[in-house]
């Protein structure tokens, strides 16, 4: 199982905002049994566990089910590193969250970022792989509100998202929700997302320079290569992760969004141990672990957000992957209610 991890960069920024939240961060690490010196080092990650225990401590000693609902906060704190300056330099808004989609392994390889085109505008789809935690709604809001407040950062332009939808259900905090999002927000949808205009995503960035662009873009496949040796394995599976809810991948669309021709790709595949329906079956038996641990989600919807159209074939599958049926497995691991949001 791949370790799902975050930069020090992004937690860093993190844990600032928990600071500027009056959070006693030395009690918060030691509670958490973490060392707080891995902040410091430029190469540090934090499993995706560690970083969604300490969202919960943060949420019970601070008291807030709201912290880190605040654009203020988000625009302060919220730390793309190295990737959010090649971000910059980039032409358009539209191509510097196609370069994010590129690199977010680097960010945190236990977030997901996919793009999908409608005729308002574009999607952005945020996700979460792996870990064994619930990952706390604060810290899939503050992401949220985190990415919007980058883009208009970067633009030079205050511009609000078209509609955000969110996984979880409502909050007795939802007015406050529309007023900080400065959009119609929506609950119990199939994926944590956001719709910006396509007028929003032509806006030219203030800070594009086709030479810095190429500095950073080497120093991000840099970085991208000491992380995951850039396998091919690697590219697939997060490719997987951004599209199972659309319907099940094919091969040759794969190899298409990875510029690879489709022989290539197996080749590559091929000397890596691994193939393209393994993978598929990889990411599948991972999401799912995520997927039935939210009693939100009903079984139909997991299968669904799987690629599944056939529920049947959701029922075999978790059979042969661990042994018991989709209820059986949530019955045994689902979302203990100590981790669960106090506002729910």
């Amino acid at each position: 199982m791949i370790e799902r991890t975050s930069s020090s960069a992004w937690v860093r920024g993190v844990i600032d905002m928990f600071v500027a939240e009056g959070l006693d961060i030395g009690a918060l690490f030691a509670e958490a049994g973490l060392d707080p010196r891995l902040l410091e080092d430029p190469a540090g990650r934090f499993t995706i566990d560690d970083v969604s225990l300490l969202w919960t401590l943060a949420v019970q000693r601070s008291g807030k089910p709201t912290l880190g609902l605040s654009r203020e906060r988000a625009a302060t704190y919220g730390k793309l590193g190295v990737v959010g300056y090649a971000m910059m330099a980039c032409p358009t808004l539209l191509q510097a969250l196609q370069r994010l989609q590129r690199y977010m392994d680097v960010v945190s390889n236990a977030a997901t970022f996919a793009l999908t085109e409608e005729a308002q505008g574009c999607w952005f789809v945020l996700g979460h792989l792996g870990g064994e935690r619930p990952v706390p709604r604060q810290r899939v809001e503050f992401g949220m509100l985190t990415m919007l407040s980058f883009c208009s950062w970067i633009t030079g332009r205050e511009f609000n998202a078209a509609v955000v939808e969110f996984v979880d259900p409502p909050s007795p905090h939802a007015a406050l929700h529309e007023a900080v999002f400065g959009c119609p927000v929506r609950y119990g949808c199939a994926a944590n997302r956001a719709l910006l205009r396509w007028a929003d995503l032509a806006l030219p960035l203030p800070a594009r320079d086709a030479a810095i662009a190429a500095l950073h873009e080497r120093l991000v496949e840099q970085e991208l290569e000491r992380l995951s040796g850039a396998s091919t394995s690697q590219r697939v599976r997060h490719y997987l992760a951004t599209r199972l809810s659309q319907a099940e991948p094919r091969r040759e669309q794969a190899a298409v969004a990875l510029k690879l021709s489709d022989r290539t790709l197996q080749r590559r595949l091929h000397e890596e141990g691994t193939s393209f329906q393994q993978l598929l079956d990889d990411t599948r038996r991972e999401l799912a672990q995520v997927y039935l641990k939210r009693p939100r989600n009903s079984l139909k919807q997991v299968a669904q957000q799987l690629g599944f159209e056939d529920p049947s074939n959701f029922f075999r599958a978790c059979k042969r992957w661990f042994g018991e049926s989709p209820g059986a497995y949530r019955a045994r691991y689902g979302e203990p209610a100590e981790f669960r949001d106090p506002a729910r």
